[in-house]
């Protein structure tokens, strides 16, 4: 939705000074600060100072795009004068008149978000800096020259109605422009108060690079330091791990040999054993599978340090899951007074992570619960959170609990609480720190409350959906998926994400995941995309700002860009430079068709 507020004529040279008068004025309105009312004046009088010197007459138009918040500011200069030669050698700044009909252009250009200018002259005839912008204006060659300028609102700025506007523009009509030397005294304000700044902020810069100088010579000498320490740490850790994993393996085969030979003692394979003799080897075969128990946590550790365990996601119901669990803890339970308890959850939850490793987590909290509960219940519960988008999982038991200074220490590798249980059941102080490894190798925490004499409740946040996305990668010719075409799909919903990944799975294009605006542009320092997929309203990015910047850039705006996006403002956004505009939910047929016909591929059949 497009909203005129105000079109003005460029017949004399007054008529400079007032079109920055109005410019100031719209510009304060729309809630811009003194800052930016300055910029869009000056770029506005420097354009239109052109319009009156090379062309004699001409027009500034004045509105706003937009039913959402940023709403666009768009400023519209034309005249019917002879164009502009060598516009291209203006635009790069390697040419300008001598009266500085060029240096007005290049300064404009930088003070708004996009510029937009379209000559009439055959140097000038391919001149649009963005595709759309100033389309089906009739521009040919004598048609003159129109210039749109575009700046959008600040995001705490009040909403602009029709209504508003049209008081506005009344308001505008009836007033007789000031533009004696009131605007004049107003600009030289403005241009000694932009030198003073300067100056305070050159001082400001000599003075930090006096300091710099005093401390480079000290922070060069700590950061080798710190390089050398870091290198040390580095290896020692790897030596750890290395060192964990090799004995762990190099155990593994003595114990096995340990448990199976006191088992064909026990099974009489070689004759009768006494009853002290079977006593013993009992002792034995729980001694080796102690051990067997500790050597599988220091290897999973290790491993998982090492950066050797893969994720293997796959879809499954946390009802099967609970009842894998119920059926393979049962024989823990030797006591008649605790029971264990499974409180399915009210509505089906399915979650996309790796099932071996979040039942691993929950087998430790529920093996610890049993352990440290004389009587009562161990009670497991998942809970979905309401963001939808992880599952908390709660081991609760009624034992002996945990004070409060004890409550970190059980996080830490061989770490253990001394209480009046810990003679009855020994641990290896292993397993909670490797469910803290494990929940966090699956994207998710473990936390823990406790009162002692009361019990305890371990809880495990794992996300819905395991974060699969990889970091951007170099192309490389060797790399299976890398003859895809690149489409850069900016969302931060991980289920429209997954949804996304699903579209192109057997189509010419390849996803290059990100969720932000800051690991957009990471993503394409490395690789630059063919199309992109943006949604305009991201936790922690500007959108609206991020699409008018490269559609403003002369190395970005041919990429096409397709918004998806829950809130409708097609022609806010195609007057920024989208290709195509999508509300949500996005079809799949209809998205390939329009990367087909934007990256110019044929339909697969």
């Amino acid at each position: 939705m497009s909203m005129r507020i105000l079109s003005m004529r460029i017949e004399q040279e007054l008529d400079v000074v007032a079109s920055r008068q109005r410019a100031r004025q719209i510009a304060a309105l729309c809630g811009f600060n003194a800052q930016d009312q300055a910029r869009i004046a000056t770029a506005v009088s420097e354009l239109a100072r052109n319009v009156y010197s090379y062309a004699g007459t001409g027009r500034v138009e004045f509105a706003v795009e937009g039913s959402t918040s940023p709403q666009l500011l768009v400023i519209r200069i034309e005249d019917k004068g002879p164009g502009i030669p060598h516009l291209d050698l203006v635009l790069s700044g390697r040419y300008q008149s001598s009266t500085g009909m060029g240096m007005g252009i290049v300064g404009a250009r930088r003070l708004m978000d996009q510029f937009d200018i379209r000559t009439g002259t055959e140097q000038g005839a391919d001149a649009g800096t963005e595709a759309g912008a100033g389309a089906g204006t009739g521009v040919g060659t004598g048609a003159g020259t129109i210039i749109t300028l575009k700046k959008l609102l600040p995001h705490d700025a009040p909403l602009m109605t029709a209504a508003g506007i049209g008081e506005m523009s009344v308001q505008f009509a009836a007033l007789a422009p000031d533009v004696s030397v009131a605007e004049v005294q107003q600009q030289n304000r403005e241009l000694l108060a932009t030198l003073a700044e300067l100056k305070a902020r050159q001082d400001e810069l000599m003075q930090l690079t006096r300091e710099l100088e005093d401390t480079n010579r000290g922070v060069v000498a700590l950061y080798a330091e710190l390089d050398e320490k870091a290198d040390h740490l580095r290896r020692a850790d790897e030596m750890k791990t290395r060192f964990l994993s090799n004995m762990s393996h190099e155990f593994r085969t003595p114990l096995s040999s340990i448990r199976a030979l006191t088992r064909l003692l026990l099974e009489r394979v070689d004759g009768d054993l006494s009853p002290e003799q079977e006593k013993q080897v009992r002792f034995i075969l729980k001694g080796a599978e102690s051990l067997t128990e500790l050597v599988d946590d220091l290897l999973d550790l290790a491993k998982i340090e090492a950066g050797k365990i893969d994720v293997r996601a796959a879809p499954f119901e946390v009802n099967d899951m609970f009842s894998a669990l119920r059926g393979m803890l049962r024989p823990l339970l030797v006591s008649a007074t605790v029971d264990l308890l499974f409180d399915e959850p009210e509505q089906p939850i399915t979650m996309m992570t790796d099932e071996a490793k979040l039942s691993q987590i929950l087998r430790n909290f529920i093996s610890n619960a049993l352990k440290f509960t004389e009587a009562g219940h161990v009670r497991v519960s998942a809970t979905l959170l309401p963001k939808g988008d992880a599952v908390r999982f709660d081991v609760a038991d009624t034992g002996i609990g945990i004070a409060p200074e004890h409550q970190q220490l059980i996080f830490e590798e061989f770490s253990q609480v001394e209480n009046r249980l810990q003679h009855r059941v020994k641990g290896t102080g292993l397993g909670l720190p490797l469910c803290r490894k494990l929940a966090s190798l699956l994207g998710g925490s473990v936390s823990m409350k406790s009162t002692p004499g009361a019990g305890s409740t371990f809880s495990a946040t794992i996300p819905l959906l395991h974060d699969e996305m990889p970091a951007p990668h170099v192309y490389r010719p060797d790399m299976p998926d890398a003859a895809g075409i690149p489409v850069l799909v900016v969302e931060d919903d991980r289920s429209t994400q997954l949804l996304y990944r699903s579209y192109f799975r057997n189509s010419p294009y390849r996803v290059i995941p990100v969720r932000s605006v800051w690991e957009a542009e990471q993503a394409w320092t490395v690789e630059q995309p063919a199309a992109i997929v943006l949604d305009l309203y991201l936790n922690g990015g500007d959108s609206w700002r991020w699409l008018a910047r490269i559609k403003d850039d002369e190395r970005r705006k041919h990429v096409p860009v397709i918004i998806a996006s829950e809130v409708a403002d097609r022609q806010k956004a195609f007057s920024l430079g989208a290709d195509a505009y999508f509300s949500k939910p996005v079809a799949r047929d209809e998205l390939l068709a329009q990367l087909n016909a934007l990256c110019h591929q044929e339909r697969p059949s």
